[in-house]
């Protein structure tokens, strides 16, 4: 599967996938019965020491193919291909299992000013139930996470954070957390053990309306809200996503996510679908994924996210780091993050982007053929003399110099709801 080869190939706490027992990737020269057994008894003992969802036996149970995603037990892919359910979700609409991810409740008077000394977004602008991409930035600038707060009308912050960086995103804000509380600051922190999926594709609205009495056509992106869900009380529903569709994200128990799943596929516009399908689907939409496009090593402005910095914060460089970041939005940057297209064969991550003599001038962070567009898609950094959009390029895929173009993102028109 050449899919699987791609996905193998990423890096950090993005898709470094290593196969279960289930046998989406083989090894090779298992030749006689013995290595097998074996490699049977080791993939086992990997596979207890990995993180579940409370979904896990439902995946199986469907034909997901299990993988190792940063310590977590996913499905790559279902019975459907992954261009199967890739297309499906831009034509209809699908169920992700994101239940990885760290969900974090800020409560207190000063949760704002608490969350404000982490993130680069001005949570005090937003309204109630509003909620907006950040990022975690480190002392000398660096990206650590990448993370949606929602600023509730329930008296806490909502948050959102990547799984391959729970842990220290929590050792982060609990340090913090510490801080202010030994400066007598109003604030305290929940971590959730709530189940979470995203329903994401153009039909999104049509299937979860039948299940909630909220109307939402008032519920635009980047919005969240409290409800009953198909019988289903206290989840909360928030309009957003990493597909480029519209879509929504279900904060919902755990005891009874399964039968959220089962309601949602009972309509024969919903299928299920993995972390391939997900991983195209945000490059198509020109999406980071943290661990490859963005990490420590890069600014935000590098990263071309100067729009998550709120403008108050650029004004108060009261954020990690901004001493650094803010110079960079006038000064420009030596490096910056750019979308790549071409044809031939696929571009893989750590592939070296030559100029047009030939010389390096970055790297391929991301890349894969888009079904979409039946060309092969790639963001990475070059430096800044080659970022302009319409930049004829090259990168260097099995030792040969393939023509590319610098191009501008997302490479596929998004679809956001924004009312």
């Amino acid at each position: 599967m050449m899919w699987a080869r791609l996905l193998v190939g990423a890096r950090g706490s993005g898709l470094g996938l290593r196969a279960s027992r289930d046998g989406l990737l083989r090894g090779a020269g298992a030749g006689c019965a013995g290595q097998k057994q074996q490699q049977q008894r080791q993939a086992s003992s990997a596979e207890v020491a990995l993180k579940k969802t409370p979904l896990f036996d439902f995946h199986r149970q469907n034909g997901g193919k299990m993988v190792d995603f940063a310590g977590w037990l996913m499905p790559v892919q279902y019975k459907d291909s992954h261009i199967v359910s890739h297309t499906h979700t831009r034509e209809h609409c699908s169920i992700f299992d994101v239940s990885h991810m760290l969900q974090t409740k800020v409560h207190g008077k000063d949760r704002v000013k608490f969350m404000e000394s982490l993130v680069v977004a001005d949570i005090a602008e937003l309204k109630d139930n509003q909620g907006t991409l950040s990022l975690f930035t480190t002392e000398k600038g660096g990206i650590i996470d990448d993370l949606i707060v929602t600023k509730t009308d329930q008296g806490y912050l909502y948050v959102v954070s990547n799984a391959g960086c729970a842990d220290k995103d929590s050792a982060h804000m609990k340090a913090r957390l510490a801080e202010f509380k030994a400066a007598g600051f109003d604030v305290d922190m929940e971590f959730l053990d709530e189940a979470l999926i995203a329903l994401q594709g153009p039909s999104m609205c049509l299937v979860l309306q039948e299940g909630m009495k909220e109307d939402l056509s008032r519920l635009t992106f980047m919005n969240s809200t409290l409800a009953t869900v198909f019988d289903i009380p206290n989840c909360r529903v928030t309009r957003c996503g990493y597909t480029g569709e519209d879509g929504v994200e279900i904060s919902v128990p755990q005891s009874r996510v399964v039968e959220l799943t089962e309601k949602l596929l009972a309509n024969s516009e919903v299928k299920l679908a993995g972390l391939g399908a997900r991983d195209s689907l945000r490059l198509e939409a020109g999406l980071c994924l943290y661990g490859n496009d963005i990490d420590e090593t890069t600014t935000p402005v590098e990263a071309t996210l100067v729009w998550t910095i709120g403008k108050r914060r650029r004004q108060t460089k009261d954020f990690p780091g901004a001493d650094i970041i803010v110079p960079q939005i006038k000064a420009k940057t030596a490096r910056k993050r750019v979308g790549l297209m071409s044809t031939g064969p696929p571009v893989r991550p750590h592939t070296p982007i030559l100029g047009p003599d030939g010389k390096v001038i970055g790297e391929v962070t991301s890349g894969c053929p888009s079904p979409c567009l039946k060309k092969n898609i790639a963001m990475g950094y070059v430096d800044a003399a080659f970022a302009k959009n319409g930049t004829a390029i090259q990168v260097e895929v099995r030792k040969k110099a393939v023509p590319a173009t610098v191009c501008k993102m997302p490479f596929f028109p998004t679809n956001y709801y924004t009312g």
